[in-house]
Parts: C-alpha cells; structure tokens; sequence
C-alpha cells in the first residue's frame, strides 16, 4: 500500500483500475481488503482509491474520539492529494456513514454516492449506549472483545474466518475512535432528500446489523435511489455477492451520463 500524510497522520491506500475515480469506503471493524472481490469486477470500470480509513489497517489510529467529518476529511486530503477534482464515493456500513459525511461537506466533488449495507438515519439512545458501552469493554480488554462480529459481517458462515482476522489485527484505539464517531454522527436523511448526484443503494435481505428497511427508507426519501436488494446476502454485499454489487455500481456512470 501507499501512504500520505493527511491532517496530522498516516493514510495508507490502495489504488488501482483504468477509468473515472471511485473512491470505496470500508466498514467496521475492517480494512480496504474487503474490496478486494469487488475490485476485481471494477478495475476496467472505474480507477480505485481504497483507503484503510483512520484507526484502521495500517493508516494510523490516533487516541481520542473520532468523528464521521473528521475522517471524511481525511478523504478529502487523500483527494487532493492525488489530484483527483471530483470522484464516485461509495461506502459499506460505517464507510457509508463517512461517505455521506463527505458528500455534505464537498456535494460538489462527489460524481455519485453509492451506500452498501449502509443507513442515513442516526443511531437510536439505545445503539449509541450500545456503542459507548463497547468503548469501554475495549479500554480494559482489547479487540478481542468485536469478535464476536466476524459471524453477523456475512450471511456466509465461510467468510466469519477472514472477518476474524482482519478484527484481530485492528488496534483498540482506532476501534473505541470510530464507535464514537459512528454514536455521534448526524441524520443524513434531510441531507440526501436534495442531492443532486446518482444515488445507488445496495442491501442484502439477510442482513444481520443493518435492517434492509433502512435502504428502503433512504429510496422513499430519494425516489431517483437506484435500489438493488439481493436476496440470501447478509451484511458484505461486495464479498458476498461481488459481481451484483458492481452492476448496482455500474449504474452510477449509466444515471450521470443521462443527466
């Protein structure tokens, strides 16, 4: 992987592919390796930008709360880093909460925004308590403690052995980082019922962490939303179901070129 310096850190990317930028915006508690199924259906289509986004991977993971702007900045750096004016973002769960937080700060740079096993709503009381209780439980005990996620991250029990090890490599402190930041992050709702960009929404019906409902929320706020639910694919449409996934993507060149 490469690396740059953005906002105080060490941001490290993957780039690769031949064609107009989209930059994917993983999950957590995971890295950019999870791409990597899904790179392989994209790389004629589009030139990707796969970060380890901050607290995760082998970018730094600084102490302290983290917030959905601040590492949706870190984007934006990586961006102007590389010379790249306006981009395709797209993002999985946690990555489309940052993904969101990129396209209300920089609308105009963002080409389409794709959001795959994601929610624009905020978390409820009881999720963001949740979240903080979690905090906690890493603060005393490490990683170890999300493990547990590696088995509800797919509907495809196969897959629960490379989850586990990505999580186990993490470090606590980019863990207890990004749960506050995902506890605090605002209602993209409001936000999203007037962009202007292609909206693609990627859901699988199996899903154990994000209810599909939530995708179908975002669709009746945004009739335009191109909205693909799969069926039997859990929470990891892009490892899961890789080549559906970038047909859904596809979509967002397809709806800007008949604009």
């Amino acid at each position: 992987m490469e690396k740059v310096s953005v906002n105080g850190i060490s941001l490290a990317y993957e780039r690769r592919g031949t064609g107009t930028p989209l930059l994917l915006a993983h999950g957590f508690p995971l890295d950019h390796s999870t791409w990597e199924a899904l790179a392989a259906q994209l790389e004629t289509d589009f030139e990707l930008i796969m970060p380890d986004l901050r607290g995760f991977g082998q970018s730094d993971a600084p102490a302290g709360a983290y917030t959905v702007e601040q590492m949706a900045g870190d984007l934006n750096e990586l961006l102007k880093a590389l010379k790249i004016p306006q981009a395709y973002i797209a993002g999985h769960s946690m990555g489309g909460y940052i993904a969101l937080a990129f396209a209300r700060a920089h609308p105009e740079q963002v080409l389409g925004l794709g959001l795959i096993g994601s929610q624009a709503t905020p978390d409820s009381p009881e999720a963001k308590a949740g979240r903080y209780a979690t905090v906690q439980k890493l603060s005393q005990e490490g990683v170890k403690v999300l493990a547990g996620m590696a088995e509800k991250l797919s509907a495809n029990p196969d897959h629960a052995p490379f989850f586990l090890e990505i999580i186990l490599s993490q470090r606590a402190t980019g863990m207890m980082g990004a749960l506050q930041a995902m506890a605090e992050r605002p209602d993209s709702g409001p936000f999203l019922a007037s962009a202007k960009f292609p909206v693609v929404l990627v859901h699988g019906l199996a899903d154990a962490l994000i209810p599909h409902e939530r995708a179908r929320q975002i669709k009746s706020l945004l009739p335009g939303a191109m909205l693909s639910e799969l069926a039997g694919i859990g929470h990891s449409p892009a490892l899961e179901a890789p080549v559906e996934t970038a047909q859904a993507l596809r979509k967002l060149t397809e709806k800007n070129s008949s604009q």
